[in-house]
């Protein structure tokens, strides 16, 4: 019986190490499996039944949405006690009708009652531009999401009896763990080893993009809180439908998080590293903010970019030709054929989302005289700017290009914006030092196994433990003045 190591991961601060088992080669009564590690964070599933007598297939086909009844059924909203939204007392006096269904595109679904329930989930204010119909929709038109590469769309939309859209849900039914950025390749293993197939499953979040924002987008009505219970409990319907071993909503809100633990998921942390704007007219104001040798080496690693005849842009919208997302793709993969191994993002993926997302768009690149050598994308939201992908040209060398582009650039364009915050993406503690502190994510996960779904459960149970405490650790360690620390942890 030959079977591979696997690897899990939390964040880049936890001892990482091979995971352990003990199985039999046919699984009965007295079968169990043990996965741990150093740190003793394991999961530990005991099997009261024969599941299987050999090996399952690992990766067993995956259930076509249109194979599948795309009605998920039609429920009566009780009528509001009390004029919560400012709606009309004929529409509180009266149940609704709602009807939930599955698209297998969002090409299904019309952009504006789409993008409606995306700026109505948080108010424009704080709209995040990957939850727009531009986005994902690039998305699926160029190949990136898309059953080829293990992303299929099964986005949900709830309807009231007139026809108009509530509520959606961006869903996909998933052939893989790539792209995700919530790390469970040792569930998977897990059920491998048990001989139960861990894929397909679904996923409800923006693909490739570790972002968090609402996944349950809603239109502001009377009638939201129900229909959000609705499209939960569909939720885990459809995951008993399409007969897959689980359902992962990553990234969420915390408010999401939190309502999702009454509806049976399970609640994961993580950790990112986010820079938070106090209000500052210029770069030089959040540098004074930061202990004298950290401003001091925030200055340095700025002066290296001048010394090497090199010019900072930062283009938007309509600035950003052709040449400049042809340019970026040859950057994006010299940063996936090095490090990543897998490109998931097309060449024409960033010339659709460029035309589509408009002054959404923030590219920085870096020109060494005529020549662009590098780029850092970036999408601005509400109130945030989100840094994403970075590249430059391979076997280029060019010290602090990287922080400049990805990091201080950033920062520069949210104090010019008067935006509240910079998301500068996954892992990394090297942001700290320039600025960034750690701030907590989250996940919730509806295992349907009952003994997986309790040994899942003990595990990211002590994981957050953990999380909490490498969090707190972190942000203590950070490079700002003790007064200035202090009024960021409010």
């Amino acid at each position: 019986m030959a079977v591979a190591n696997c690897y899990y991961r939390t964040t880049t601060t936890i001892t990482t190490t091979p995971l352990k088992y003990h199985s039999s080669q046919f699984l009965g009564r007295s079968s169990s499996l043990h996965l741990n590690r150093r740190n003793q964070t394991s999961i530990h599933v005991n099997l009261s039944k024969i599941s299987a007598i050999f090996w399952g297939q690992k990766n067993p086909a995956t259930p076509q949405p249109h194979e599948m009844e795309v009605s998920l059924g039609t429920f009566t909203l009780a009528a509001p006690e009390s004029d919560s939204q400012g709606v009309s007392t004929n529409e509180m006096m009266r149940p609704q009708k709602l009807s939930l269904s599955v698209v297998s595109s969002i090409s299904e679904i019309p952009s504006e009652e789409w993008d409606a329930c995306a700026i109505e989930a948080t108010g424009s204010d704080k709209m995040n531009p990957f939850l727009t119909h531009g986005f994902l929709s690039s998305l699926e038109e160029t190949g990136c999401a898309v059953k080829e590469t293990g992303w299929s769309p099964v986005h949900i939309v709830a309807r009231n009896e007139f026809e108009e859209i509530l509520g959606v849900v961006p869903l996909y039914l998933k052939s893989n763990s790539y792209g995700e950025f919530v790390f469970d390749h040792s569930w998977a293993d897990a059920y491998y080893r048990c001989g139960v197939p861990y894929y397909p499953k679904l996923q409800s979040c923006v693909p490739f993009t570790p972002v968090t924002g609402q996944r349950i987008l809603l239109r502001n009505t009377c009638y939201k809180d129900q229909v959000f219970g609705k499209l939960v409990e569909a939720l885990k319907d459809l995951t008993a439908k399409f007969k897959v071993s689980s359902l992962h909503i990553t990234f969420p809100s915390e408010n999401e998080w939190l309502k999702m633990k009454d509806h049976g998921f399970l609640q994961r942390v993580g950790l990112q590293y986010h820079w938070r704007n106090r209000d500052y007219k210029n770069f030089d104001e959040f540098l004074m903010d930061m202990k004298q040798s950290k401003r001091k080496n925030v200055r340095q690693e700025r002066k290296k970019i001048s010394t090497q005849n090199l010019t900072m842009k930062r283009l938007r919208g309509h600035e950003i030709k052709a040449k400049h997302w042809d340019s970026f793709y040859h950057f994006y993969r010299s940063t996936t054929d090095d490090k990543w191994g897998r490109a998931y993002l097309t060449r024409d993926f960033f010339h659709v989302m460029g035309e589509k997302m408009g002054d959404q768009v923030l590219l920085v690149v870096a020109e060494d005289g005529d020549d662009l050598v590098a780029g850092a994308l970036n999408l601005i939201g509400g109130d945030t700017i989100y840094g994403r992908l970075w590249g430059c040209l391979p076997q280029a060398y060019y010290p602090s290009l990287h922080f400049e582009a990805c990091y201080y650039q950033a920062i520069e364009a949210a104090i010019e914006l008067n935006l509240s915050k910079v998301e500068a993406g996954a892992q990394g503690e090297h942001k700290i030092q320039r600025g960034y502190l750690p701030v907590t994510t989250y996940s919730s996960h509806y295992i349907l196994d009952k003994d997986f779904r309790s040994a899942i459960g003990d595990f990211v149970r002590r994981e957050a433990t953990q999380v909490k405490t490498v969090i707190k650790m972190l942000h203590d360690s950070g490079p700002f003045k003790e007064d200035v620390l202090k009024s960021l942890e409010e």
